[in-house]
């Protein structure tokens, strides 16, 4: 059973600031640019790279993602010497049960699993993130450097740079600083969230941290900052592609636009497919007077009005006389004849009524957003959801 590499893939957060799209739902199992879910991309990495043992460790809302991942079939992770593991949080007999803690603790607590494949090597992963990345030349870098750990890190806009975790370097290369959202940072190198231990040092490192009352059993503020006063090699992955994390609706938005521009992304390409789960539904139908522009339409879509610049998920209908520009449209959503989507998000099986106004084009001020309205939701007949609001709750039609 013993591996040199398995990955353990962070899937457990809530994803609050996605508000009323992952009020029933894990972040990871969001849907995304019209085919996958987003917990698609690290999977099919991990696939790609020739890692075929992963831990999903899940906490919120966790029944429809462990369902979707079930024997990790789609992504040929369902091998009898490997394979996708789902790892909730457990409670061992005389103890008290404890959901994990911080991204730290949620290793820590699977410690027994990993020393199951007796690993050199541990790679830590994120659920909310698009990109493709081949985890395999990041392990050649780890080697190479002889390092503890070696974090992917991608340049950021100096102005944007606050927002991250900022990683420094020392004129040998290797990381010797790391700064949490700095206020003033040093450089524009910022962490992406994707680790490679050595596990020997991390398992350590978990234990130490464990036994430490002032700890958060955060990756980013204790275990990073640990193994650097402990004087361990660190080193930087330098990625160079496409990534982007969609943890708010306009990360999300924006991701789901740039699907529109195929070279982005890359998914076209046969050597690095991006595997899914995807649901068995009968083909598109396009009425004889809908208009389809610049768009992404997938299976058992049914579209007579007119869609433009938008990403519509399996089974959306948008029916004759309706509208749908710069949206993206969640499986089972539903424009009604003359209703009017512009620059918004829909969740699963929403609804917009006939007449109704979702969203509009951004006017310049400070109090323009995406509309989003919630899996579910109904939008009455003529009613009117604004720019940047968010809706948990139906919407009555107007009076």
């Amino acid at each position: 059973m013993k591996k040199e590499c398995i990955a353990m893939l962070l899937a457990g957060g809530q994803g609050s600031r996605l508000y009323a799209l992952t009020a029933n739902v894990a972040k990871p199992n969001m849907p995304f640019g019209g085919k996958y879910r987003i917990i698609d991309f690290p999977l099919s990495n991990c696939v790609n790279s020739g890692i075929d043992t992963v831990g999903v460790l899940t906490q919120y809302r966790p029944m429809k993602l462990n369902a979707y991942v079930g024997s990790g079939q789609p992504w040929d992770l369902d091998s009898e010497d490997g394979g996708v593991f789902i790892l909730p949080p457990y409670m061992s007999a005389g103890e008290k049960g404890n959901w994990f803690s911080g991204t730290a603790n949620a290793i820590y607590q699977n410690i027994d699993f990993i020393d199951t494949y007796d690993p050199e090597y541990v790679l830590i992963l994120s659920g909310d993130h698009i990109y493709k990345m081949d985890y395999s030349d990041m392990l050649r870098v780890h080697k190479e450097a002889n390092a503890a750990c070696t974090i992917a890190v991608i340049p950021v806009d100096m102005n944007e740079a606050s927002r991250f975790g900022i990683m420094n370097l020392g004129e040998d290369g290797s990381i010797v600083e790391f700064e949490e959202k700095p206020a003033h940072p040093k450089s524009n190198l910022a962490s992406m969230g994707i680790y490679i231990f050595t596990w020997k040092t991390l398992r350590q490192a978990l234990i130490d941290d464990e036994d430490d009352p002032e700890s958060s059993f955060d990756f980013g503020k204790n275990i990073i900052p640990r193994l650097l006063n402990a004087g361990e090699i660190l080193w930087p992955y330098k990625f160079e592609g496409y990534w982007r994390d969609v943890g708010t609706i306009s990360s999300l938005w924006d991701a789901n636009m740039d699907m529109l521009t195929p070279e982005l992304i890359g998914l076209y390409d046969p050597a690095w497919p991006i595997l899914s789960r995807s649901p068995i539904r009968p083909p598109q139908v396009i009425g004889p007077d809908a208009s389809i522009r610049h768009s992404i339409v997938t299976e058992g879509c049914v579209v007579e009005g007119e869609v433009f610049n938008s990403v519509l998920s399996n089974q959306v209908v948008v029916e004759k006389g309706a509208k749908v520009s710069y949206s993206v449209l969640m499986p089972g959503a539903v424009v009604e004849s003359g209703a009017d989507v512009s620059f918004a998000i829909l969740g699963e099986n929403a609804r917009i009524c006939g007449g109704a106004k979702v969203g509009a084009e951004p006017d310049g001020s400070d109090n323009w957003g995406v509309a989003t309205c919630g899996p579910d939701i109904t939008v009455g007949a003529g009613a009117t959801v604004a720019p940047g609001a968010m809706l948990y709750d139906n919407v009555e039609a107007a009076k």
